[in-house]
């Protein structure tokens, strides 16, 4: 299973936040390539004209492979443990989807119309989080979530 990570905005190979992104990336392919994950890519979306929410919410829309699982990152999601992570990933994966793709909206969210059409939606939390960290967090609970499935010592909880 493809995963996607589809993003507003674009990190730069400055950002510190791109150098941990990148790394929890390369970790997540190495360790669950072996249980039939990924690779996982990025697409990154810039609404350039300023048309808002809506505007970055088709840009969104387009960079969703048309056959994903789309997973909204929202404060109003479900809430789940790591190994509660693991074990939908794992269900995904088991259910036979072939791309699941996570949506992070900007600094404003996600347009309702894009959330509405979502197949699940998650949250890391009631607290609002900066989107290029959810970014950064989001690529370790794919690894955690591997390292979980793959029975690695990675989670200790």
């Amino acid at each position: 299973m493809k995963l996607h990570i589809c993003a507003v905005g674009r990190m730069r190979a400055i950002d510190p936040e791109r150098r941990i992104f990148d790394d929890y990336v390369t970790r997540f392919n190495r360790t669950a390539r072996p249980l039939g994950l990924g690779p996982l890519t990025e697409h990154e979306v810039e609404d350039r004209k300023g048309g808002g929410m809506a505007a970055e919410a088709d840009l969104l829309a387009r960079a969703v492979p048309s056959i994903a699982l789309m997973v909204t990152m929202d404060e109003r999601g479900a809430v789940m443990s790591s190994p509660e992570f693991a074990a939908q990933l794992a269900k995904w994966h088991g259910d036979g989807r072939q791309d699941l793709a996570f949506v992070i909206g900007g600094a404003d969210g996600i347009a309702p119309a894009l959330r509405a059409k979502a197949d699940a939606s998650l949250s890391f939390g009631r607290m609002v989080w900066p989107h290029m960290l959810v970014r950064v967090m989001l690529a370790e609970q794919l690894y955690r979530a591997a390292t979980i499935l793959g029975g690695g010592p990675y989670h200790r909880a």
